[in-house]
């Protein structure tokens, strides 16, 4: 028996869209939950502004909760610690001029709130805000 002459060629390239194709998916969910992951499981009720800007730039996040609990970023710290941790995070490379983000709970003493801000302020920030929600406004019918 004879076998059929059937060319044979060799392949010479790696097709590489599949890899590509998990490649931006990869990034794609990165780019979700990165947002997600810097900041404290404290739950905060942000108060009410009409406008929401610093939300999408690299910052430092500092979280007070209702019951006084701080956290800088997503570690849960002490009061007496804030300074300290703050300095360090700002020492780190990269982050000389990051905005520190201040997120307050609307029942949170406005007290405490400003000894953060001045905490803040003496550790080097350079650049703080004070995160809100935005206020959605009806429109007229």
């Amino acid at each position: 028996m004879r076998r059929s002459a059937a060319p044979h060629f060799l392949i010479s390239k790696v097709n590489v869209v599949p890899i590509i194709d998990v490649s931006l998916v990869l990034v794609i969910i990165l780019l979700v939950t990165a947002p997600l992951l810097s900041v404290a499981d404290l739950p905060v009720q942000l108060p009410q502004a009409k406008t929401k800007e610093a939300e999408d730039q690299r910052n430092v996040s500092i979280t007070l909760s209702s019951s006084g609990r701080l956290a800088i970023d997503d570690k849960i710290v002490a009061a007496s610690e804030l300074g300290p941790m703050l300095r360090e995070k700002l020492a780190e490379r990269g982050n000389s001029n990051v905005l520190v983000v201040v997120r307050a709970d609307t029942e949170a003493p406005y007290e405490a709130v400003r000894q953060i801000l001045n905490e803040a302020k003496n550790a080097g920030a350079a650049r703080i805000a004070i995160a809100t929600r935005q206020r959605v406004e009806e429109k007229e019918r």
